[in-house]
């Protein structure tokens, strides 16, 4: 097994870091669905708004590599669950900026040294010079996997709810040759 030359589907890079992430996250995952009742997607944005403050539903869907639709989502359900507020911008009353009430706060605060300390046992693995190469390598395949996304644009996603394809149609093959 190479990455260059995967014959499995478990060879491919994307697929052992989901499975990595799921494994290693599984306990974070646990716990701020049943201690806290959010979303590991929520637990995201909680993150978010405590690293950068308030910021706008766009913002916020920019940080969290998320469409807009599924963060407004999140965004309502973050609300009725009392961990964000909506702060209405002075200029223009439509537009709103999320940040975290004290509550969302408080969560926050529990949860993220718990995250760290999961985090932790699991670079425990590796030695610290191994540590410190792992988070160069990670930074270079982000910034490549950035560019390759900016240079190769996807049309619009497909709405498989209701049956849709964003397959394009296949091109007709040629005629065979006469004499076949």
């Amino acid at each position: 097994m190479t990455f260059t030359s995967p014959s499995r589907v478990e060879d491919l890079l994307n697929f052992r870091l989901n499975r990595l992430l799921a494994s290693s996250g599984a306990m974070v995952t646990r716990l701020c669905e049943g201690r806290y009742g959010i979303t590991r997607r929520e637990w995201r944005m909680i993150c978010i708004l405590a690293a950068q403050g308030p910021l706008s539903p766009s913002e916020l869907a920019e940080h969290a590599h998320l469409e807009r639709a599924r963060v407004s989502r999140h965004v309502t359900d973050l609300v009725s669950k009392n961990l964000i507020e909506r702060l209405a911008v002075d200029t223009d009353k439509r537009r709103a900026r999320l940040q975290l009430n004290q509550r969302g706060r408080d969560v926050f605060d529990e949860l993220f040294p718990l995250s760290v300390a999961f985090n932790n046992q699991v670079l425990a693995a590796l030695t610290p010079a191994q540590v410190a190469e792992l988070d160069t390598m990670l930074a270079l395949l982000m910034e490549a996997a950035d560019a390759i996304s900016r240079s190769h644009p996807i049309p619009d996603k497909a709405d498989r709810r209701h049956g849709g394809s964003r397959r394009q149609a296949r091109p007709t093959p040629p005629p065979l040759p006469a004499w076949w």
